[in-house]
């Protein structure tokens, strides 16, 4: 299981910085985060109940064994794909892509008339919303 699978299944998750989240542990009654999560840099993933439910109790929760908390061994050695930004700093760039398509709509509904640099800038801003869709749906 990879580190996306498992925090699909958890509430409450955030980013605590590359490869570390919290989430609400699902072991027990958590109404804030309690649960600790990290990635390392060969795929395994630790957690870490700071309520104090063991990791076995966790994993039962979340109908997982233990051998989920460890990559697939691969038929060849192929490095993992990392997230090279947090979800967050994602979306605040979507949104700003968003603004200049805004802009401009805003510009030829008013029929000004947009420079090369203008619709350059459009297309770059549509390129990149669509990225960030495709990498939001993993197609």
């Amino acid at each position: 299981m990879n580190v996306d699978s498992l925090l699909a299944k958890l509430e409450g998750v955030r980013s605590n910085g590359r490869g570390r989240w919290m989430a609400r542990c699902p072991s027990h009654e958590d109404r804030l985060p309690s649960l600790s999560v990290r990635e390392l840099d060969d795929g395994r993933i630790l957690l870490h109940c700071f309520g104090g439910c063991d990791v076995e109790s966790v994993l039962g929760a979340l109908g997982l064994e233990f051998d989920s908390l460890f990559p697939e061994k691969p038929q060849e050695y192929v490095k993992g794909e990392r997230r090279p930004w947090p979800a967050v700093d994602v979306l605040r760039a979507l949104v700003d892509e968003s603004m200049i398509v805004a802009v401009a709509a805003a510009n030829l509904a008013q029929h000004v008339e947009l420079t090369d640099a203008d619709r350059e800038r459009l297309m770059l801003a549509a390129e990149r919303i669509n990225a960030g869709r495709t990498l939001a749906l993993g197609r």
